[in-house]
């Protein structure tokens, strides 16, 4: 008969962080996941508010109605100075978009070595004036 002595408590072991790696997928995977959504809204966020900077002087000289492409870049990264997230606002004629990036720390992941998550939202927003027909 073998000395079969400690190999239940190798197999405990390996069930145990096997069950935290686990855990960590489905815990900090929702928090990705949340991130993710929370970046996307920002950005979204960030894209409106740059789409309401009109170039005011222009409108009241010549009716002409356009963005202002200094007032839209600033006014996106106005709305996100409260986050403290890097974004990218780029103005093309009557359009905004902005790209966020963030870090998100892992919870339970940082046992495997995963710190944070690096997690990328797009927005974008027109600007039209008046009511017009839906867009297809």
């Amino acid at each position: 008969m073998s000395d079969e002595r400690g190999q239940v408590t190798a197999f405990v072991v390996t069930v145990m962080v096997a069950l935290l790696v686990l855990a960590g997928l489905v815990i900090d995977g929702g928090y990705a996941l949340a991130a993710r959504r929370r970046a996307v809204d920002e950005a979204n966020g960030a894209a409106r508010a740059g789409a309401q900077a009109l170039a005011i002087g222009e409108y009241r000289a010549t009716g002409a109605y356009r963005l202002d492409p200094a007032g839209a870049t600033a006014a996106a990264r106005a709305y996100l100075e409260p986050t403290g997230h890097e974004a990218t606002v780029t103005v093309l004629g009557d359009r905004v978009r902005v790209e966020v990036t963030f870090s998100q720390p892992m919870a339970l992941l940082r046992i495997v070595g995963l710190e944070r998550l690096t997690v990328h939202g797009r927005g974008e927003a027109r600007s039209v004036r008046g009511v017009r027909a839906p867009e297809t």
